[in-house]
């Protein structure tokens, strides 16, 4: 199984990359592959049934997080306080995982993740 998108093909929707920054693209690439295949067959879907276009799309959207983390080109939310001095960063992909996002999900057709809820009772068994 090879990776559905190049790295020319990332460089098309960011940035030109070093030869460096190329080989680790390669890389990534082809795991966004694999875990774009495990999350359509986790919901059901054949993998084979997305279109090629935007499995190339996704799979440079969730490399370029990666690659962007830690760069300062991922902070999404910054606080300012001038006296007596403060600043706040917070970084959209600190640990720079590797994940499809919620979006990303809707248009490959996967269904959102439904979260349960269940309790149990506190007290002590009936007498």
């Amino acid at each position: 199984m090879g990776a559905y998108a190049e790295a020319s093909d990332l460089e098309d929707r960011w940035r030109p990359l070093s030869p460096d920054e190329q080989a680790r693209a390669k890389v990534l690439l082809m795991d966004a592959a694999e875990i774009l295949d495990a999350e359509c067959e986790r919901c059901g879907r054949d993998h084979k049934t997305v279109s090629a276009q935007l499995k190339k799309q996704v799979s440079c959207y969730m490399v370029r997080r990666v690659m962007a983390a830690g760069t300062g080109a991922d902070v999404s939310q910054l606080g300012v306080t001038v006296g007596p001095f403060s600043q706040q960063q917070t970084f959209a992909n600190p640990a720079a995982n590797l994940y499809v996002s919620p979006d990303e999900r809707r248009l490959l057709g996967i269904p959102k993740r439904r979260q349960r809820i269940g309790s149990v009772p506190s007290y002590g068994g009936a007498e």
